[in-house]
């Protein structure tokens, strides 16, 4: 092991200090600057900006451990290759399911199953994400709660990504009617509900589609709102003057019969 490392006198360690504070700084000079000129320019550039932050901390350690690592060891292939193979190990039995988060924050950087910006859903934690640090990323839901979830999720857990890295978020508002009425007319109500809201991104299309169901008819009003951060004004704007507007028709709202067992189906 004497081998390996040098000598204290020939480890030079306020440069190794230096290059400790600079990377520290170029970090944090990422994670808070880039997010904060995201929000400052359009949304379309948004997306663009903010998926760079884990990309470029990344570089920053690689690049900050090249450097280091040759000042403290002797840079020969066994040497590195016995110092990656005891750390490995070491790291492995002590922390294995940090470094399992670890090696998956590496992968979803590179295969981007979630990005800064993107609504996501895992293990039922549905919210935008913030930032996505080493081994954990962190989402904000639409009760404004702060969840921070592993990255090593990807590794069993279905993620889903409801806008992936783009500007457009679909809502669904849902309607569940009395089978006894005029669908045609139905339709038109909802769509021009959505047509008005204030909320409502016109570039992309407004749908209904109708399903019957033994207990009566489901409704399911899909638009997109302006901005993803309103999905939730948007769907609860759809679904009051939506409601509003089918009472005033005179139609009946559904009455489900069935069990709690039953009503989970009609989702």
């Amino acid at each position: 092991m004497v081998s390996v490392f040098r000598n204290f006198n020939e480890i030079n360690y306020l440069i190794i200090f230096f290059i400790v504070v600079a990377s520290w700084l170029l970090i944090e000079f990422v994670e808070r600057v880039f997010p904060w000129f995201a929000g400052n320019v359009p949304e379309r550039f948004r997306f663009k900006i903010l998926p760079l932050v884990p990309v470029l901390r990344l570089i920053i350690w690689i690049v900050s451990i090249i450097w280091i690592v040759p000042m403290i060891i002797h840079p020969t292939p066994e040497n590195l290759l016995a110092l990656l193979g005891a750390v490995g190990l070491g790291v492995g039995f002590a922390f294995k399911d940090y470094v399992s988060s670890l090696a998956a924050g590496i992968v979803a950087i590179y295969e981007r199953p979630y990005r800064p910006g993107d609504w996501v859903e895992i293990d039922g934690a549905y919210g935008e994400v913030k930032s996505l640090e080493a081994r954990v990323l962190r989402m904000v839901t639409l009760d404004d709660t702060l969840v921070s979830i592993p990255h090593k999720k990807i590794w069993d857990s279905n993620i889903y990504n409801a806008n992936d890295a783009k500007r457009e978020l679909l809502c669904v508002a849902n309607f569940y009617l009395n089978p006894t009425h005029d669908a045609q007319l139905v339709r038109q109500k909802l769509y021009d509900v959505a047509l008005t809201s204030p909320f409502v991104q016109l570039k992309n299309p407004i749908r209904v589609s109708v399903a019957e169901k033994p207990w009566g008819t489901h409704y399911r009003l899909k638009a997109y709102p302006i901005e993803g951060r309103d999905q939730n004004l948007f769907t609860s704007d759809l679904t009051v003057r939506g409601k509003a507007a089918l009472l005033k028709m005179g139609i009946e709202l559904a009455v489900i019969p069935f069990a709690s067992s039953e009503r989970g189906r009609m989702q």
